[in-house]
């Protein structure tokens, strides 16, 4: 491990996911950056935490007082044990353990400003105007990079100042676009035409340069170029007019060019503020709390405390200093009409102390702290302001300034805002923690401050079967290095228990499941209050949010992606749900495109990992169903087209042609391996496609890059890359020992005899996707049999099988990342492709992760948490959410319901047991439903099984007509249902009075 605080190294295995959000430049400048965070109540030390996190060289922790009851109601590092200690001291040793790399201390000192003069970024948090504008003016003349962050109760504030010039060299973090050019005009201003498969993504005044383009070489090279968009095919570039002509190809891509930005300072900014509006339906609100948060500085210097909760002298004091303000203020502030309401609950609840404000602010600042250090995304320029005023109680009677009062303790600070009732609710509450990884320990962290569970009856149940790993540190910030392969559930549920001693909370280690629907019962989430999801894939999150209907529980929805963050309520007979809207599915790229014509790494780097599959796993596990499954050779003849020919081809190979008996052997077929990819197979391509050659209407390589043949070099590091690494695994799925001598394994190399390669006449390569579809493959029945009889039988291989390589993107040692960047990198320079350094994130579909997005997000989810523990009934109360904290960019909007006769939520209850004791028939449940509902039943399903419909013989249907419904659904399943079944979901197809179709709801036919 490097020595603490050494900007030298990055730890890759701990940074892995933030790397591909940051990128290794920034990183390197954040390891060199030194912070100052002043003031450790909570939205303090969320900040530091989160810097630290990140990994810049060090922190320090400044705060002069002690803490209080209050404090605790957000500050997690601080214990009731804390009571009257230094924050910054007490909150020191816990913050250190989060990352070894840092160097964090703990200041109570003045800020002085020979002590400020250290810092390349100052945060100032809880601090008074007047301290601010003092250090506000010594870090702009002194080019120190400034924030200042405030939270009031439900109200947050954002300040940035990075000096009057800044370096920005990249504005929001997205890998640069690439397109491939089809025609280049000769023109004042030329126009470039890309490919028509896909929109090329530019936008105007983008900067663009080119390589590979014939013809018009003058494009090649060149200093990148301003362009104007004219189409989602088309830009303009500069003149070319006098270039030469253009002929074929070329590949256009976006050049990230630093730029230089300009912040005021605090005290130019405050008199003529720039605003970043986070809800556009609460435009003008910034400007207003501009002015009330002014005054509200004036009152607590005055006063040397905040406004009392809910106290109505202390709000009308508020007004009145707000007005003043107002009428002082330039002209470009000033408020025609200043908005007392708004004031007024800025009076209320300033007194406040808040977990979900604290993390939603704490996460932006320590984002712009990272902007600061790394020149990396675009700033907040340069005043942010939130506030979450729906989470107050709908009846704005409930709150009173007696119910608020502090009892002194560790719930004061959220006391103040919402009174003692809510905080008896959230005691109460039962909830389903799904996922225990970065969003998960977030959740349970704000839980825990929060005091959800944490009362009688109350308690959080927490799931997830993944162990901890050492990436996990980076954002997971309730692990530590000692943790590293306990389960995560485990280990995070007894984290959160130190956070709060009254913490009560379970931990399970399963899958959330149709295979665990006997566990996670009707009983299960009937005694539910709601549910919250912490996954990272779809179908988990479509699995759970159809319990959460089904039960209708609510349901709180979120994930991140890099520096995006979304939040989505499912709240039951008022919201849709998330299964009700989802992301298109993700883009494949056509098979043609991935084996001849790739013009994009991403192409290349999927025809990689296709390969990896196609030789380390695919031929062992057809030789090992071979050897040990009497019927595979009958399966495999059944197959398609010619996949039996292809499949027994490959057994012969792994059995016969190519099975290796020693290490030389396998690098002897790593480097034919080589060959018949890099070399072979693009002279038989070309061959089939010269370069010139026409295929009407257009040249083949008119619309895609021309590759070129490789020559194999031992001497190329990259050529021998692949051989070690495809030898290597090679020989381990037939359990022969490897090597890693590289030097040994050239020698080798260069006494090995690769035959000649004259391209073959008869071979047809399909350029599309659509003539792949309609080619049809014959199938020779004598080369089946022919190949069938030159396999050994089992009975002469006893005791002989293969090992299967499953991927693995984590493990380093394990040689897959190697071969897939070789193998990638290889292809890429067949069709001179840039390589691309984040090979892993593509390959292994790794999600990028920093811990500001994930604080930031969870915050947002928190303050809807507030909403569904209260039973809010109002749609426009609840907000659905986007964040981006690259651009700064964020979308809060009310959650969509779609107002039908039936909603989702709807359903017929039917009780099965009927007074007799004795269960429903299919007669009788057909007979209530035309009774009771006017509904003639045409179809009835219970998920992909059929258990009536009209068109059913005479025969079976008369003898099903008698049957109890779950007899039915047994037979027709051929399994028994399981004694935790309470209750079935059928599907209904109907006909009304009238003999029209039916749209109606689903069943739920309860059978005890």
């Amino acid at each position: 491990m490097p020595r603490k605080g050494s900007g030298t190294d990055i730890d890759e295995g701990l940074y892995s996911r933030q790397l591909y959000v940051l990128g290794h430049e920034a990183m390197k400048h954040l390891q060199t950056s030194t912070v100052l965070v002043s003031g450790l109540r909570g939205l303090g030390v969320e900040i530091a935490k989160n810097i630290i996190l990140g990994g810049v060289r060090a922190v320090t922790l400044h705060d002069q007082g002690v803490a209080r009851w209050a404090d605790l109601s957000s500050q997690f590092y601080l214990r009731e044990e804390d009571i009257g200690k230094n924050r910054a001291e007490a909150s020191q040793p816990r913050l250190a353990e989060l990352n070894s790399y840092v160097a964090v201390s703990a200041y109570t000192g003045a800020l002085v400003e020979d002590f400020l003069g250290g810092f390349q970024v100052v945060v100032l948090t809880n601090t008074p105007l007047e301290d601010q504008l003092q250090v506000g003016e010594f870090c702009h003349s002194h080019g120190i990079k400034l924030v200042v962050a405030d939270t009031r109760g439900l109200f947050g504030q954002l300040f940035c100042d990075f000096g009057e010039e800044m370096i920005l060299t990249d504005c929001n973090g997205e890998q640069p676009l690439s397109a491939v050019v089809s025609m280049v005009t000769k023109d004042n201003p030329g126009v470039v035409t890309c490919l028509d498969e896909a929109r090329h993504g530019f936008e105007s005044g983008d900067f663009v340069s080119f390589t590979e383009v014939q013809g018009m070489n003058e494009l090649n090279g060149t200093s990148p170029i301003e362009i104007k968009v004219l189409g989602p095919y088309t830009f303009s570039i500069c003149d070319t007019s006098s270039f030469s002509d253009y002929i074929r190809g070329g590949i256009v891509s976006q050049v990230k060019v630093p730029k230089k930005i300009s912040f005021k300072s605090l005290l130019a900014s405050l008199a003529e503020p720039y605003f970043v509006t986070t809800d556009y339906a609460k435009a003008s609100r910034p400007a207003q709390l501009h002015v009330g948060f002014q005054a509200l500085h004036q009152f607590c210097a005055q006063h040397g405390r905040p406004p009392r909760p809910h106290n109505e002298e202390d709000a009308t004091e508020l007004v009145t200093l707000a007005q003043a303000v107002n009428a002082r203020a330039q002209p470009a502030l000033q408020q025609d009409s200043l908005d007392e309401d708004l004031i007024r609950k800025l009076a209320y609840v300033a007194a406040g102390d808040l977990a979900p404000i604290n993390a939603f602010i704490g996460g932006l600042a320590a984002q712009e702290v990272l902007k600061a250090c790394s020149g990396k995304f675009t700033p907040v320029m340069q005043w942010l302001y939130f506030d979450a005023l729906e989470c107050l109680p709908e009846d704005t009677k409930a709150l009173t300034e007696e119910k608020c009062l502090p009892c002194q303790n560790r719930y004061d600070g959220q006391v103040a805002v919402f009174g003692s009732d809510l905080q008896e609710k959230l005691g109460k509450q039962r909830y389903f923690l799904v996922g225990a990884g970065a969003i998960g320990c977030e959740l349970l962290k704000n839980f825990a401050m929060i005091g959800l569970g944490c009362g009688e009856g109350g308690a959080v149940t927490v799931t997830d079967m993944d162990v901890i790993e050492k990436s996990n540190l980076n954002q997971q910030f309730l692990f530590r290095p000692w943790d590293i392969s306990k389960f995560k559930s485990d280990t995070a549920a007894a984290a959160v228990q130190q956070i709060n001693p009254h913490m009560r909370v379970m931990s399970h280690q399963n899958r959330v499941g149709p295979d665990t629907e006997h566990i996670y019962d009707d009983d299960f989430f009937q005694n539910l209050d709601g549910v919250a999801n912490a996954l990272d894939n779809v179908d988990a999150r479509v699995y759970v949010d159809r319990r959460c209907v089904y039960y209708r529980k609510p349901l709180l929805e979120s994930g991140t992606l890099g520096t995006k963050g979304s939040v989505q309520v499912v709240v039951p007979f008022l919201t849709e749900s998330y299964s009700s809207s989802q992301d298109p599915a993700e883009k494949s790229i056509p098979i043609c495109r991935l084996k001849n014509f790739p013009n994009a790494i991403q192409h290349t780097l999927q025809w990689a990992r296709d390969e990896f599959d196609g030789l380390f796993k695919q031929p062992a596990e057809n030789v090992n169903q071979y050897l040990t499954d009497s019927k595979f050779l009958e399966r495999i003849l059944r197959l398609a087209d010619n996949q039996p020919l292809e499949v027994l081809k490959a057994v012969q190979c792994s059995l016969v042609l190519q099975r290796p008996q020693t290490w030389a052997d396998c690098v002897i077929w790593a480097c034919h391996r080589w060959h018949t990819q890099y070399s072979n197979n693009i002279q038989q391509l070309l061959h089939n496609f010269p370069p010139n050659q026409l295929r009407s209407p257009v040249l083949v390589w008119a619309q895609t890059l021309c590759p070129h043949p490789l020559i194999f070099d031992v001497n190329n590091p990259l050529h021998l890359d692949y051989v070690m690494a495809a030898a290597n695994l090679f020989a381990q799925t037939y359990g022969l020992m490897g090597s890693q001598d590289r030097a040994a394994a050239a020698i080798l190399l260069k006494s090995v005899q690769v035959p000649s390669f004259t391209p073959r006449s008869d071979v047809k390569i399909l350029v599309s996707d659509q003539e792949l579809q309609h080619t049809s493959a014959s199938v020779d029945d004598s080369r089946l049999q022919e190949l069938k009889a030159m396999l050994p039988s089992p009975e002469k291989l006893p005791g002989f099988r293969m090992y299967p390589l499953n991927f693995n993107k984590d493990d380093d040692s394990n040689l897959h990342m190697d071969f897939i960047v070789a193998a990638s990198n290889l292809r890429a320079e067949n069709y001179n492709i840039p390589p691309c350094r984040p090979s892993k994130l593509i390959a292994g579909k790794i999600i990028p992760a920093i811990a500001t997005t994930t604080a930031a997000t969870v915050g947002l989810v928190c303050l809807e948490l507030y909403k569904v523990v209260q039973g809010h009934q109002h749609l426009e109360s609840y907000k659905n959410s986007f964040v981006n904290l690259a651009l700064p960019f964020f979308s809060i909007s009310e959650p969509l319901y779609h107002n039908q006769e039936w909603t989702l939520w709807d359903r017929f209850e039917v009780q099965g047991l009927q007074p007799n004791g004795k269960e429903m028939t299919l007669k009788q449940f057909l007979d209530y439903f035309k009774t009771e509902h006017k509904l003639e039943i045409t179809m009835l399903s219970q998920g992909v099984y059929m258990l009536y419909s009209f068109f059913m013989p005479a025969a079976k249907l008369k003898k099903r007509l008698d049957q109890p419904m779950t007899e039915i659904v047994s037979r027709v399943s051929k399994r028994k249902l399981g004694h935790h079944v309470r209750a079935l979901l059928l599907e209904l197809c109907c006909k009304d009075e009238s003999g029209e179709d039916a749209e109606v709801p689903s069943v739920r036919y309860t059978i005890c």
